[in-house]
């Protein structure tokens, strides 16, 4: 990424934000309730940047759903869907939504006095990937991630496999399943430990094909046994798009026990802790009312600071 131009920040002079972050995965927060703060993409990549700015995975903006106009289309369906997540990720594009930045945006939410949410209760919100129910919890929040699918199902169905994956560190592509969790991913699964601490992700993967979108890409490793006290257990490390690696990805964790769980087959397990680098999630898969199979993230958030930009 280049280096954003010093402009870029004094423009935001003034701006108040909080760092928030959810197993590693951190986040800018900004509280824009009527939709008054139009923050450029430079000005996100600059706010993100690890040397010249405050230094985050991507920048979250708090916006009643009211004021944008994929907020008021969701809003048509679900008019409890006050606040809408609008996500853009570190180098400045914009992204459907991130499983671990939505439990950091309730969190926030909360901070800032713009909701109330008692432990066991629900809030709907809106994203570029639909609408999200988060279940506040003792030790942090649940997301309702909605359902999971194949992005080339197809293939998946006949081969379990719909792509390859090339890094650095791996001497020859890898076989990979694409999987949609409103945004797109890729999955690898890696032999050892070893091999995954090896794996380069400085550099963006090179995906074979590409989703139209683009595509996270997730290294997994199974652990051995994968199934302990009633649950499979995975380790990972990802690529995100626009990012680079990070500590965590919370829809990457979905789509990885997705992923592993198909190729784990009959008799596989429907809850999964999955470890990252910056900690362990959980994703347990549900039947939904919708008919179709949906996927539930839950893990903590954690606000760390506050600033106004200089």
């Amino acid at each position: 990424m280049n280096n954003p131009l010093p402009d870029h920040l004094s423009a935001l002079s003034g701006l108040s934000f909080a760092k928030g972050h959810g197993t590693g995965n951190d986040f800018v927060l900004i509280a824009d309730p009527d939709g008054v703060k139009d923050i450029e993409p430079q000005a996100v990549a600059a706010l993100c940047h690890r040397h010249l700015g405050i230094g985050a995975d991507g920048l979250i903006r708090a916006v009643r759903s009211a004021h944008l106009p994929e907020g008021r289309e969701l809003l048509a369906a679900a008019p409890e869907a006050e606040w809408f997540m609008d996500y853009r990720n570190g180098d400045g594009s914009v992204s459907e939504m991130c499983g671990n930045g939505v439990r950091v945006f309730v969190h926030f939410l909360l901070d800032e006095g713009l909701v109330e949410l008692a432990p066991g209760e629900s809030l709907t919100i809106g994203t570029r990937a639909g609408i999200k129910v988060i279940r506040r919890s003792a030790n942090g929040y649940a997301v309702d991630m909605g359902p999971w699918e194949f992005i080339f199902p197809a293939e998946a169905a006949a081969r379990a496999m719909d792509s390859t994956v090339s890094a650095g560190g791996l001497e020859v592509p890898r076989p990979a399943l694409s999987v949609s969790m409103g945004n797109p991913h890729t999955v690898v699964a890696l032999a050892g430990l070893e091999e995954l601490a090896a794996t380069e992700l400085f550099a963006a993967p090179a995906v074979d094909p590409v989703p139209a979108r683009g595509t996270n890409v997730e290294f997994v490793v199974p652990a051995e046994p994968l199934v302990a006290d009633g649950a499979g257990h995975i380790s990972m490390r990802v690529h995100e798009r626009g990012v680079g690696e990070t500590q965590s990805c919370g829809t990457g964790a979905c789509a990885a026990a997705v992923a592993i769980r198909y190729w784990a087959g009959k008799g596989a397990p429907d809850d999964w802790q999955v470890g990252v680098p910056g900690g362990t999630v959980r994703v347990r898969f549900l039947p939904a009312a919708d008919g179709r199979e949906h996927v539930e993230l839950s893990g903590p958030a954690v606000l760390v600071s506050r600033g106004t930009v200089a």
